[in-house]
């Protein structure tokens, strides 16, 4: 009998959002397996004991649903949308594509060269690979630091019996969480697998997936390290940042509100108001949090013309130094905490990423964070605390640099 946890999410909406998330990320491939997380997440629409390729696209779309997967560098998370009354056509489908996949090597031979193209697509996209390459020299020597969609020449050497042994180790019941959210109960999730041989149980019996690497903690050994690749680009892409905080650190939600108000989606970023509204020198500039069971990374992204750098540099520098070393004032402390939760707010309006989200951390952690709880964490901060933090996160003395220059400034 396979075992399964899983989270209900009631929602008033007929439109459910459903999924499997399983812990088997990029991190937990052996060094001969570069890439295989990625590969096996297309392999599993390829067919299984039951099913062809074709049968799975068309069970769900032929009803107007939607069936898609991402890998993470510790998940991946198959998932669907479909309205309620198709309950019973997309959650057996779920469990038969992540849990009876066959990996036929026919198919195996085509999706590698799928992959192989979307590897070509994410090289023509610096504003995109930038941030896999920079993580590759936050965790050298480490899987965190592995490409998610591997290597053209080791995808292709890969068979059928390579993906069956990989996912035979890594993929189970018991290391995974089905999620539903949508206007559905218990009794209609367990009609949906009657004749199934599968065992759901309340998640709050479940322990969490045990972490499978050695805990990777916050250091400050770069010292402005800074590393400059010229590729064939237009402008210069730029980006720093450091190791920081995993999901379960009591100060995650400190850096948070920091990043928020650094380089944060709303156009008032101190970032975007320096460089930006300010200058007039990028027309891109965030910075993002990242957050593992373990570490954390924390990053600022902007692109540029060449002869920019510098000045952008500074101007970064200057608002992370503010940070350091002033706290918040009452005034703007609190203006960061609104504007922060009421972005929270609306995001939770968002189902399909809320359903995401809460699998990602159940799966993971064994628990998630009410909307009221994160609200309560980020109004508890303080500015003694936020600028204790910054000294050891945002501090410019400790940060690594990553530069895509032109080819044509090397010349």
């Amino acid at each position: 009998m396979n075992t399964l946890r899983i989270i209900l999410s009631p929602s008033s909406t007929d439109v459910v959002y459903a999924g499997i998330a399983v812990a088997t990320g990029t991190r937990h491939e052996l060094d001969t397996e570069s890439g295989m997380a990625h590969l096996v997440e297309h392999m599993t629409f390829k067919g299984t004991n039951h099913l062809s390729s074709t049968q799975i696209l068309n069970r769900i779309e032929r009803v107007g649903g939607d069936l898609n997967a991402y890998t993470g560098k510790e998940e991946t998370i198959y998932y669907v949308t479909f309205l309620r009354q198709h309950l019973h056509r997309a959650l057996p489908l779920l469990m038969d594509i992540v849990f009876d996949s066959t990996y036929p090597q026919t198919e195996l031979e085509k999706e590698v060269e799928v992959v192989i193209d979307e590897i070509e697509s994410y090289n023509d996209s610096p504003a995109e690979l930038i941030y896999d390459e920079f993580e590759s020299l936050l965790f050298p020597n480490h899987p965190l630091g592995r490409n998610i969609l591997g290597d053209a020449d080791r995808l292709r050497q890969y068979r059928s019996e390579d993906l069956q042994r990989f996912v035979q180790r890594t993929y189970s019941p018991e290391q995974a969480v089905l999620f539903v959210k949508g206007n559905v109960s218990m009794a209609d999730v367990k009609k949906a697998f009657q004749g199934k041989d599968w065992s759901l149980l309340p998640t709050e019996n479940i322990p969490s997936a045990q972490k499978r690497q050695a805990p990777i903690l916050p250091k400050k050994e770069h010292g402005e390290a800074s590393t400059i690749i010229h590729k064939p680009v237009h402008q210069a892409h730029v980006m720093l940042g450091a190791r920081a905080y995993a999901a379960t650190d009591p100060r995650y939600y400190g850096l948070f509100l920091l990043n928020n108000l650094l380089g944060g989606p709303a156009m008032n970023s101190r970032l975007s108001l320096a460089l930006r509204e300010r200058a007039g020198l990028v027309y891109t500039v965030e910075s993002a949090v990242t957050a593992y069971t373990d570490t954390g990374v924390w990053s600022v992204y902007f692109g540029c013309d060449p002869e920019d750098v510098r000045r952008c540099l500074r101007l970064v520098h200057h608002e992370l130094r503010r940070l350091v070393d002033t706290p918040l004032g009452p005034r703007a402390l609190d203006a960061a905490k609104q504007q922060l939760i009421g972005q929270i707010g609306i995001s939770y309006d968002h189902f399909e990423n809320v359903a995401l989200s809460t699998a990602k951390r159940f799966l993971h952690d064994g628990y998630y964070r009410s909307p009221e709880e994160i609200i309560h964490s980020i109004e508890a901060l303080t500015a003694e605390g936020l600028q204790a933090i910054a000294a050891e996160v945002l501090d410019p003395a400790n940060l690594m640099t990553l530069i895509y220059q032109p080819e044509e400034a090397h010349k």
